[in-house]
């Protein structure tokens, strides 16, 4: 049997709540796998959760940090683990760079050999794909990644999320928001096409559900804009109508809006009181510097101009949103630009998938025992451009 057909061909066919089971069935049948189980990675990433027909249990769980299956999912590659006479293979399940989960398969030794590694891992593949497409009919595998319930607000904001991290060769991106389980506003988006990628990133307003749905509405105009093909500022102008028609400027939404040129690595700005953007070059992390406009929904009609920047291959750049830099520690010590620039280079060498988690537990250290008083958010893009070329100039 070649995985690449066969599997993806039984996986479209079965119904949603049985992929496990058909993933189960292949592996026992054709590889003679003993066990097969599917832990999802929790909306912190700090879990891996069993998939079962019953709400995920806490005790089944393993860490992502530390365990066998950790390793897999964070290095995206295979863990093979032996203890005595049974090897246990750990496959990352992930889409185009987005991490969902982790299939953990375990053989008897006398049956299991590296040549079959590889298909295992086109297994593996073929469910990654099944389970984007599974999570418009099913809830199971949505409800394994709760370690936690959700609240409303919560639940709101990661539905408009297009995933947490994509890999393409133009560029690397990775983002998280924190409290994962009681976010209110901070949000990302994220678009691509065959000449460019559009990312917006934005600090939310207010709390709970007034914030959520502000922050909806808000991506949902700027989504709607930018499929009816219209500039970067005709998309803000056209959500920051909508707010305002909304709320009549009682509430509004910094946001900052970027396109990037994946020929030239040139980059279309607006700043609408955004997060603030670092960029790390050369060994070196300094602020980008942009002109602030209003926030959008502030006021009626208000007219938005683009600046340009450009990126060169090897940039990395960093998002993040005041719930990171007005953070303050149990004595009242703000988070601070000395701390800031360290978390971000203490990150330097990780993929950035990883980036955003690591600086969100630098800035919890920082917190110790106080309750986050705001939503943070990090979003970190490698640049490579295309075919390794540097634009002209700087």
């Amino acid at each position: 049997m070649a995985p690449s057909e066969g599997v993806e061909r039984i996986l479209r066919r079965a119904a949603p709540h049985e992929l496990v089971d058909k993933v189960r069935d292949v592996l026992s049948r054709h590889y003679g796998a003993t066990s097969v189980t599917l832990l999802m990675a929790d909306y912190a990433l700090a879990r891996l959760q069993p998939v079962t027909a019953r709400a995920a249990d806490a005790a089944e769980s393993v860490p992502v940090h530390g365990s066998a299956p950790g390793r897999a999912f964070g290095a995206q590659e295979a863990h093979v683990v032996t203890l005595g006479n049974e090897v246990t293979v750990h496959l990352p399940v992930s889409v185009r760079g987005d991490r969902h989960a982790v299939l953990s398969a375990a053989f008897p030794a006398d049956v299991y050999g590296p040549g079959i590694l590889g298909d295992l891992q086109e297994v593996a593949d073929a469910l990654a794909h099944e389970l984007v497409v599974a999570d418009r009919d099913t809830d199971l595998f949505l409800r394994a990644r709760r370690a936690a319930r959700l609240t409303l607000a919560a639940e709101i904001q990661w539905q408009l999320l297009p995933g947490r991290s994509c890999s393409r060769p133009e560029y690397d991106l990775g983002g998280q928001l924190e409290p994962a389980y009681a976010i209110f506003g901070d949000c990302f988006d994220w678009s691509e096409s065959s000449e460019d990628l559009v990312l917006t990133v934005n600090n939310g307003m207010g709390e709970g559900i007034d914030a959520a749905l502000l922050t909806h509405l808000t991506v949902s105009a700027l989504r709607n804009a930018r499929r009816a093909g219209l500039t970067l500022a005709d998309q803000a102008a056209l959500a920051d109508q909508a707010v305002y028609g909304q709320h009549r400027g009682d509430q509004y939404l910094a946001m900052l809006l970027l396109r990037f040129c994946l020929d030239t690595g040139e980059v279309e700005v607006i700043d609408a009181g955004s997060p603030r953007i670092w960029r790390l070059r050369d060994g070196v992390v300094e602020a980008v510097e942009l002109e602030a406009q209003l926030p959008l929904g502030m006021f009626e009609d208000t007219v938005y101009a683009s600046q340009r920047l450009r990126v060169l291959p090897g940039d990395r750049l960093f998002f993040l949103s005041d719930g990171v830099y007005d953070a303050v520690s149990p004595a009242g010590e703000p988070y601070g630009l000395r701390a800031l620039i360290r978390a971000l280079m203490s990150t330097r060498l990780l993929p950035p998938s990883q980036v955003p988690q690591a600086v969100l537990k630098e800035l919890a250290a920082h917190r110790g025992d106080l309750d986050a008083s705001d939503d943070a958010l990090v979003v970190c893009l490698d640049w490579h451009g295309r075919d390794g070329r540097e634009p002209g100039g700087a």
